[in-house]
């Protein structure tokens, strides 16, 4: 075995454990799930049946992942995240009769590469969330966040861009349409439509 679980984690037989990734106490992995290589399961964390986490994800303690998310590579989920899975929730039907399974389509939120979902932070789906986003700490996520987009608040709106280091973009001096990250000093362009992209 060439992944690291803790005796008292629940990782089912059929879920897939990529080189190098860690589970800790208490975590629960369900069936069919796929983890990439170099992830971390923190303690008390949930990966629901059959969730899809790319490489060198990081879960934090508590974080609950529920089914059919997706996950792509680098992602890092927060202390006690919740991402949701049932657009309309409900414990029974009209008639009062507990649901179960089958009585409902689950639906997931969907991150992108290298995204960043802030502690105690919620994901409303059907949701997708682009690539290197930030999403605050305490959001409550209930639409589609673009690539870079940095959002906070209940619910989540977007007040700025943040670039690869995950800090804060500002406007380049010289140049109207870019920004420019303070710490790396790389260029991101803004197009017309109101999307931003690292620039050539």
């Amino acid at each position: 075995m060439n992944y690291r679980v803790q005796p008292s984690a629940q990782v089912d037989d059929t879920a897939e454990i990529g080189a190098g990734s860690s589970v800790w106490d208490l975590a629960q992995v369900r069936e069919g799930a796929r983890l990439g290589e170099g992830c971390v399961v923190g303690r008390g964390a949930y990966v629901g049946t059959g969730v899809r986490m790319g490489d060198n994800c990081k879960l934090q303690n508590y974080a609950l992942v529920y089914e059919p998310a997706e996950l792509g590579d680098g992602v890092f989920i927060g202390p006690a995240v919740v991402l949701t899975n049932d657009h309309n929730p409900r414990s029974v039907d009209p008639e009062g009769k507990q649901k179960r399974g089958g009585d409902w389509e689950a639906v997931g939120v969907k991150i992108a590469d290298g995204a960043s979902i802030g502690a105690r932070s919620v994901c409303i789906a059907p949701i997708e969330i682009g690539r290197w986003a930030m999403v605050a700490a305490g959001a409550v996520v209930t639409k589609d966040v673009p690539d870079f987009a940095l959002v906070v608040g209940v619910p989540a709106r977007q007040i700025g861009w943040v670039g690869h280091e995950g800090v804060r973009l500002t406007p380049h001096e010289d140049r109207a349409g870019v920004w420019e990250c303070p710490k790396s000093g790389r260029l991101y362009r803004e197009s017309d439509d109101g999307t931003l992209a690292e620039s050539e």
